[in-house]
This record gives C-alpha cells, sequence and structure tokens, in this order.
C-alpha cells in the first residue's frame, strides 16, 4: 500500500519532525508512506493523482476508532485500493471520504503526528501484533 499524506506547507516543530522520520522508519514493513507538503488547492489538485483514494482529514469527519481505521484500511486494501492520498487542511478538493481522528482542533504537526501515529497502530492489528491500548 502507497500512503501519501499531503499537509500545508507550514512550519512544524523539529520534534514533530523526528516523531514522523520514526513512524517512517516503523511503518517500512507494512507500507511505503510519504509526506508532501501544497501551498495552496491549485497545487493539492496538481500534485494528488487521480487513481489515489482521497480521504480528507478534518475535526468535522466521521469519527472512528483504531480498530476501525484497522479494518478501514485493510478492507480499501482488499478491494483493490493500492494507493491513498490522506489530505490534512482547509481544502475544496473532491475527496471519497471524510474523517476524524478527534473532533478537537490541532496544531498541523500535532495531527500529522497522531496520523502516523493510527496508521502504524492500524498496521499493527492487522497483522496480529502487540500494540499498547
Amino acid at each position: 500500500m502507497n500512503i501519501r499524506v499531503y499537509i500545508p506547507d507550514e512550519k512544524i516543530e523539529g520534534f514533530y519532525i523526528d516523531a514522523l522520520k520514526e513512524y517512517e522508519k516503523r511503518l517500512a514493513r507494512y507500507c511505503k508512506i510519504e509526506l508532501i507538503r501544497f501551498k495552496d488547492n491549485k497545487q493539492l489538485d496538481n500534485t494528488v493523482p487521480d487513481k489515489s483514494y482521497r480521504i480528507l482529514l478534518s475535526p468535522s469527519g466521521k469519527r472512528v476508532t483504531s480498530e476501525e481505521v484497522a479494518k478501514y484500511i485493510s478492507a480499501l486494501g482488499l478491494s483493490g485500493v493500492s494507493d491513498i492520498a490522506i489530505i490534512i487542511g482547509n481544502i475544496t478538493l473532491a475527496c471519497n471520504d471524510r474523517l476524524a481522528l478527534s473532533s478537537l482542533d490541532m496544531a498541523l504537526g500535532l495531527q500529522t503526528t497522531a496520523l502516523y501515529e493510527q496508521i502504524y497502530r492500524a498496521y499493527r492489528i492487522i497483522n496480529n501484533h502487540a500494540y499498547h491500548k
């Protein structure tokens, strides 16, 4: 599975960048994950491949549990989806789904790190590997 996470081109604190790199390393055994920054909706629209299954991450999206994220990723893979674009930010791009990690508004670095952590947790659940609750 190829997962691309698109975030606005804003400053993220170094400790969040370090956490993202750690999760990228851990996720390498399960999927390919890439962080891509965008400046505006036009650049985002030109950057996201047409074949990608597009998910908007927003506090107003459908709230899901860790187990539901695992089932969601697994179901996408079983249905033949191999390219996922997860978009964080206030955008107008047409998306296939809208999810929320929390109903809270979070700083971009925290939200991105939480997303990576949930993707990692989902793959641990999918593969029946231990992970704390």
